[in-house]
């Protein structure tokens, strides 16, 4: 997965990690899933790997937070992966605080498999 590799992070690690991120976390990545797989095909099954898709999307929301705060610079794709974040998140929410929850479980969910990760030996 691109965020994994571009981050360096090792294949038994992140797997490891990810697993036990599953355990205590398995609702708020199908709450995500259901948002970020919402445009599949109808009868289409789940994807293998779906866990990681998700894992993903939360880093890339993690990653796109540093720039929206100014902590990292703007890197010339930053616009229309931050456009493309939110309206992903947004479809089918009516409010604001709706779009923020989903914002916040991404980050929650990056920032918690990043301790994991580097916890792991």
């Amino acid at each position: 997965m691109y965020m994994l590799k571009k981050g360096g992070y090792d294949d038994s690690k992140t797997d490891k990690a990810l697993q036990m991120l599953l355990i205590d976390r398995k609702n708020e990545f199908r709450e995500l899933a259901g948002v970020v797989f919402a445009r599949l095909p109808p009868g289409m099954g789940p994807i293998e790997g779906w866990e990681k898709v998700v894992l993903n999307f939360a880093l890339d929301v993690d990653e796109e937070f540093k720039v929206w705060t100014g902590k990292e610079t703007t890197v010339s794709n930053s616009a229309n992966k931050a456009l493309t974040i939110l309206r992903q998140l947004s479809r089918g929410k009516n409010t604001m605080n709706q779009l923020a929850h989903m914002l916040n479980i991404s980050y929650d969910l990056a920032e918690e498999f990043k301790v994991i990760y580097r916890r792991i030996e």
